[in-house]
């Protein structure tokens, strides 16, 4: 629990403390050096002492430290021991100087066991330490011209040393802080802030390509001029104070270029855009870039370059502008050059004006422009064709055509060139009149014009006059439809062209169109027979010839007549007609008449079939006859009359006499109610079936069929219908019983005993008995 630390280490002495131990009355420390034989350093120290310090010890050695914690009686409570070496050896300043103004350089003999140097420059109250390895050692950022106390110290592991005695070292001046420019292209300025403790300065100046001599002043000023330089050239200034004593200090060194020259041979040329001017020169020594101005008026342009021509853009048309160059560096700026004149492409041409001062030629005319020397006008039609003038006047003359729109510009020339494109005018003559013309009458009150196009028409309009008319059709197509003319009326027909430039052409040709009759009108149709009717007109056109149109599913049927009836013959039953009139004559076809609706009776049906279902009940069916809706069918005896009246092709009629003889009618009748009445061969009834039939059996194996038979003289069958067979037997002539034998027994047989007619099959209605 006792221990010993060390707080400092010198040269020759060591620092060290320790913790009170409880029931010490005093410490012993022995310090006995490692490498060294009988050299060793005994103290002691009471109890209220924590701390000791061993001096006269050997620099730059290890000792091994013991401490030792005694009682009152002189027992040793407890002890403990570390290592720890001195310091080397104070080192001795040789010299301390300064170079520069910022720094001063200690020079010293090295010290045995030192690793390291500190290195001190005290200022009053303020000082700077630097650690160096060896000598010589430089202490920086100090100030210019101040006066140091220096001292170094060795440094190895165990610590540093004391102080080296001090040596005094003053460092020199700061540098000027040279402003330097150039004036003019032949001189150099140089100016600077006036240095602390400076007794006088010392600048020169060479060239920075080290040709030509070198220029050097020595003042007590702080500005200086270097004159008869080489323009646009690099120089190298280097600049130094020195004190009273004739000390220099530090130097400062700055690099700069004499302004450029003037540039020169400067020539000015257009280019292709017109509105711009190339300027060229010949390069200038040290020239780093150079301005071209071109001033006319308060107008000022400029263009910037660091090549040898520039580009000066947006000129004005029509102007003078005095040209001149700058060269520049980074030290300034050449003066101008002699300005050059340019004159710049006139103008275009304004206040355009076409006109057709006479017809076929245009005269195109303008104002006199500033600079103009001469005046070229183009005129393009819209076809390709293109005509010039050249001229000094203010007016061109140049031949033209109907329809056509021309394309027209104006340039005034001089020695910079072409005018900039002004406004392009565009003239349009009045269109052509239309050729190739035709008129087609279409109906009695229409008119189909048609005609062949024509140069500049946009719009055409057809006009058709008679003495109270005068019907008009605007289009941009070159065909019109006059619609809602008179019928029957000659009319002058006429076609202009319109274009919205030059309104339009009135002189042109007239065509006279008669139209084509007036519709007739259908008074009344008359049925003149079954397949004939007449049908009757008002007649309103002595020259037309009138046809009649009767227009069904079943086709068409005409008749033809000059005066105001006509009759249609053949005409099918069962069919509706629309029948219309029209007029037809040498100026072209009437509109069809209104349509007078006309029907046919009814076809009758081609087929009729009775069948007998039961013997009270016949079954009527017939074809469909053409133009019928409903029919009535009439079955007419001495004993009674059936009727049946359907909608459909088919008929039951009841209460039949059978073995009755009958008359069979048919009426068909159309949707409007008109009727055709149809007669076909009579129909005679089934034979009456026999009554009161028994049966009675014969053995095993027969069976007698017994009957009462009706009034007539009829022959009766038998007929017998099982699942292990089917028998019949007609008895003679006038019986009324039938045996059938030999049949299978233990069978259920159906029993029919039916009249027997001369034609068609056996009758089914007949009733039925059962056997077994």
């Amino acid at each position: 629990g006792f221990s010993m630390s060390i707080y400092d280490v010198t040269s020759q002495s060591i620092y060290l403390r320790w913790p009170k131990f409880s029931g010490a009355s005093s410490y012993r420390v022995r310090a006995t050096a490692v490498n060294t034989v009988g050299h060793s350093l005994l103290a002691h120290f009471s109890d209220v002492t924590l701390k000791g310090t061993l001096t006269s010890l050997i620099p730059n050695t290890i000792y091994a430290i013991q401490a030792e914690a005694i009682d009152k009686n002189g027992i040793i409570l407890a002890e403990t021991q570390i290592m720890q070496s001195t310091a080397p050896d104070i080192p001795v300043i040789d010299q301390a100087y300064s170079k520069l103004s910022n720094s001063i350089t200690v020079e010293w003999r090295a010290v045995p066991g030192a690793t390291s140097y500190l290195l001190t420059a005290q200022d009053g109250d303020s000082f700077i330490e630097t650690v160096v390895t060896n000598s010589p050692g430089t202490v920086t950022g100090l100030k210019p011209a101040t006066l140091y106390r220096i001292t170094v110290r060795s440094i190895n592991s165990g610590g540093r040393s004391q102080p080296s005695p001090v040596r005094k070292a003053k460092t020199v001046l700061a540098a000027p802080i040279l402003s330097v420019s150039s004036p003019t292209c032949d001189s150099i300025a140089v100016s600077w802030k006036p240095v602390y403790m400076a007794a006088g300065y010392s600048v020169s100046l060479v060239r920075s390509d080290g040709l030509g001599r070198m220029l050097k002043e020595n003042t007590t000023n702080t500005s200086l001029v270097f004159i008869n330089l080489d323009p646009g050239t690099l120089y190298t200034i280097k600049a130094y104070a020195w004190n009273v004593n004739g000390i220099p200090g530090d130097d400062f060194t700055y690099n700069q270029r004499t302004s450029p020259n003037a540039p020169a041979d400067v020539q000015v040329a257009f280019n292709s855009g017109a509105s711009r001017a190339i300027v060229s020169w010949m390069p200038t020594e040290g020239a780093l870039t150079y301005s071209v101005t071109a001033s006319s008026g308060r107008l000022k342009l400029q263009c910037n370059t660091s090549s040898a021509s520039c580009m000066v853009p947006s000129l004005q048309c029509s102007s003078e502008y005095d040209v001149s160059v700058t060269a520049y560096n980074d030290a300034g700026s050449s003066k101008p050059t002699k300005a050059v004149s340019l004159k710049t492409i006139p103008c275009a041409p304004v206040n355009i004006s076409i006109e057709e001062d006479e017809p076929g030629y245009l005269l195109v005319s303008w104002s006199s422009v500033n600079f103009g020397r001469y005046y070229v006008v183009f005129v393009k039609s819209d076809d390709g064709l293109e005509m010039h003038c050249n001229t000094s006047h203010t007016q061109c003359h140049f031949q033209s055509d109907c329809g056509f729109t021309y394309f027209i510009s104006v340039f005034a020339y001089n020695k910079a060139g072409q005018s900039p494109l002004g406004d392009v005018f565009n003239y349009t003559t009045a269109p052509c009149c239309p050729s190739n013309l035709r008129a087609v009458v279409v109906s009695s009150d229409t008119v189909q014009v048609t005609w062949a196009p024509v140069r500049g028409a946009e719009l055409y309009e057809t006009r058709a006059v008679c003495w109270s008319s005068d019907v008009r059709c605007n289009g941009t197509a070159t065909a019109c439809t006059l619609s809602a003319l008179r019928c029957n009326t000659r009319y002058n027909i006429t076609v202009y062209s319109f274009s919205e430039a030059r309104s339009s052409n009135r002189s042109c040709a007239t065509e006279y169109v008669a139209t084509a009759p007036c519709s007739p009108e259908i008074k009344n149709i008359s049925k003149e027979a079954l397949s004939v009717v007449s049908v009757h007109w008002q007649s309103n056109n002595e020259e037309a010839t009138y046809i009649v149109t009767a227009r069904g599913e079943a086709g068409l049927w005409h008749c033809t007549s000059s005066g105001n009836s006509c009759t249609l013959i053949n005409l099918p039953c069962g069919s509706a007609f629309s029948v219309s009139a029209i007029a037809r004559s040498p100026a072209g076809q009437s509109l069809p008449s209104y349509s007078v609706p006309f029907e046919t009776a009814p076809c009758c049906p081609r087929d009729l079939i009775l069948t007998q279902v039961t013997q009270s009940v016949t079954n009527i069916s017939w074809s469909v006859g053409m133009g019928a809706r409903t029919y009535e069918t009439t079955l007419e005896s001495s004993k009674g009359q059936a009727k049946c009246h359907t909608l459909q092709n088919y008929c039951l009629l009841g209460c039949i006499t059978c073995g009755t003889n009958y008359t069979v009618s048919l009426k068909a009748i159309s949707e409007t109610g008109l009727t055709s009445s149809c007669t076909y061969q009579g129909y005679s009834s089934s034979a009456c079936c026999p009554s009161g039939v028994k049966l009675y059996r014969l053995g095993n194996n027969g069976i007698r069929v017994y009957w009462r038979a009706s009034g007539e003289m009829i022959n009766f069958n038998t007929d017998l219908h099982g699942s292990k067979g089917n028998f019949t037997c007609t008895p003679s002539s006038g019986l009324s019983h039938c045996d059938i034998t030999e049949i299978p027994c233990g069978d259920v047989y159906t029993v029919v005993v039916s009249p027997v007619t001369d034609k068609g099959p056996k009758l089914t209605f007949c009733p039925k008995k059962i056997y077994s």
